[in-house]
Order: C-alpha cells, then sequence, then structure tokens
C-alpha cells in the first residue's frame, strides 16, 4: 500500500509526497484519514528545527499526531471493522519516512489499540481530540487544582477554560496578550495581563509555552500555589528564586495524555458537556499544505488548522 502524506525533509522543507506503507499486521487496523490537525507546538518545532532532541526523532517525517477518519481493513479479533470512525494519535507506519508522530497522511495502518472510537458526527472536530486530551490530563486526578488563571486563549487555553468549567469550578481568568484572540470565552473572562491587578492566584496554568514570562506568573501566586506547565518549551526554564522563596511556590509539568484520557473527553463530547465548538478556524486541502503549514505557523488569527484529506488525489 502507499499514501499521500506530509513530508518533512527538513526544516522549512515541506511538500505533500507518496509514501510506502508498512504491510498490516495481527492486530492492526487501517484507517483512511479524513481529517488531520496541524500543531503549533510541537510540529511547529519540527518545522523551524528547534525540535530538542526526542527519542525517535529525525528527518525526513510525516508530522502530526491529530488525524481522524474511517476504518477501511481490521484483523476481526481487534473489535473495529471497516466503516467505524476513529481518531488516530499518529503512526509508524512508513517506508522512508520516521513516524515519531506520523499522523499527517491520507491512510495510516495502526495497532487497533491505540486508536479511539468516535462519532461520525464529529467530522472535522474529531481531530481536536488529542488536544481536548491534554487538557484534561493537565488537570484530572488526585492533589491537582482547577485553574483559577489560564495563560493563553489558544485552543489549549480555551480547552482548559471549557473542562474546569464543565468540572463544577468556578470560572477561570484568562491572559492573552494578543486583542484578537480574546474573543470566543465562554462563561469566562479573558484579559490582557496588564490589566490583572491580582496577585493571589492559588493555580496558574501556562498554555503560552512562552518561558520568559516564569517570573511574572511567580509573582501572582497566593503562598503555596502551583504553577502548571501546559505547553511545550524547547529551551530550559529558569526563574529568579528569592520570590518563589517567598511564595513556596510549586511548579509541576503536565505530561502527554492517556488513552484514558481520550475516552474521557470523548464521553464529555458525547454527552455535550464539553463542546468543541469554534475552535477550527481554518481549514484546507491536503494539497495545499505547505501553504496551510505556514498560515498555521504565522497567523496570529489562526487558532486551528485542519488538512482535509477526502479528495485528496
Amino acid at each position: 500500500m502507499e499514501t499521500r502524506a506530509v513530508f518533512l525533509n527538513g526544516p522549512e522543507d515541506l511538500h505533500l509526497g507518496r509514501l510506502a506503507l508498512k504491510t498490516p499486521g495481527a492486530g492492526d487496523i487501517v484507517v483512511e484519514i479524513a481529517h488531520s490537525g496541524i500543531s503549533t507546538g510541537t510540529e511547529k518545532l519540527f518545522w523551524t528545527g528547534t525540535m530538542p532532541p526526542f527519542p525517535g526523532m529525525g528527518y525526513p517525517l510525516v508530522p502530526g499526531y491529530e488525524a481522524a477518519g474511517e476504518v477501511v481493513e481490521a484483523d476481526p479479533a481487534t473489535g473495529y471493522r471497516p466503516g467505524d470512525h476513529v481518531f488516530v494519535p499518529g503512526a509508524n507506519c512508513f517506508e522512508g519516512a520516521h513516524g515519531l508522530f506520523g499522523g499527517a497522511a491520507a491512510r495510516l495502518v495502526s495497532p487497533a489499540e491505540r486508536v479511539t472510537r468516535i462519532d461520525p458526527a464529529m467530522e472535522a472536530e474529531g481531530a481536536l481530540l488529542a488536544l481536548a486530551a491534554t487538557a484534561r490530563h493537565t488537570m484530572a486526578g488526585l492533589d491537582k487544582s482547577m485553574p483559577d488563571l489560564i495563560v493563553g486563549h489558544g485552543v489549549l487555553g480555551r480547552l482548559l477554560a471549557r473542562l474546569a468549567i464543565a468540572a463544577g469550578a468556578p470560572a477561570p481568568v484568562v491572559w492573552e496578550v494578543e486583542p484578537g484572540r480574546r474573543s470566543g470565552a465562554e462563561g469566562y473572562q479573558v484579559i490582557a495581563p496588564e490589566d490583572d491587578p491580582r496577585r493571589d492566584y492559588r493555580a496558574i496554568y501556562d498554555a503560552s509555552g512562552n518561558a520568559a514570562i516564569l517570573d511574572d506568573l511567580i509573582g501572582r501566586l497566593a503562598k503555596g500555589g502551583e504553577i502548571v506547565l501546559a505547553g511545550f518549551y524547547p529551551a530550559g526554564l529558569s526563574f529568579a528564586f528569592p520570590p518563589a522563596f517567598m511564595r513556596e511556590a510549586r511548579l509541576r509539568v503536565a505530561a502527554e495524555w492517556t488513552r484514558g484520557d481520550l475516552v474521557a473527553v470523548r464521553d464529555l463530547i458525547e454527552t455535550g458537556a464539553l463542546s468543541l465548538g469554534g475552535l477550527i478556524t481554518h481549514q484546507a486541502r491536503a494539497e495545499d499544505a505547505p501553504q496551510a503549514y505556514r498560515t498555521a505557523f504565522g497567523d496570529p488569527d489562526c487558532l486551528k488548522m485542519i488538512l482535509n484529506w477526502k479528495d485528496a488525489a
């Protein structure tokens, strides 16, 4: 089998190419991808060449870990059958390219245990399941406080706010430096950092990925407060010790989602407790991937770019 895929040969060297797929084995399914998302975090780092060393990474590669589509082949033992719709968190199924992420392709081969069944009515929003799971993983579990300040009103920040409200927590405050991104709030307030006088936040969730604001965030904490690093930070983090000492500040790093997170947010979406509406601002044909990636990484009005593979030639 072959597939069309986004092919990143090196920094800013991206095109749509054709790659051979590994032969499906026992426990595998084959999925025709309808939509895949472009991550402005990890994928941007690969595109710019600033991704720190990571096990399994290298060029050439197929980027992407946000893909949704329809099962077209399945080992009967998997419990899936043709016609099922699933979310695929990337795949390592290509000949001649690294598949550390590997979701930006028209067809994928994946172990069935990695995918999550979704409602076909989700359409392009199905590709957002990983971001929703990331937000859920950040705040779910024992000894984790709900955010009362979220930094960044991108897709992750919006999902953090929506999940906090869905959990019954008080509506958080959200900071956003881009005026055009302050709209779209659902039940919470979005303000510029300089317009916020508070210095008593118990839990600050940073979804901006901006390591330079760490000292400012520490200065906004109540005594014993926590900063949760929910973004991805390519460079080393540092902060001034005395203010952190005075506040007995705590730092927590949020890691990658688990399958349990994917299932949990899928169920929240299906019951109507969590909405993914309004998060996709741009869509492009897969054939237009090079320009779509530039728009996703360079246009502040682009919250989320989705590639459409349905009509890929």
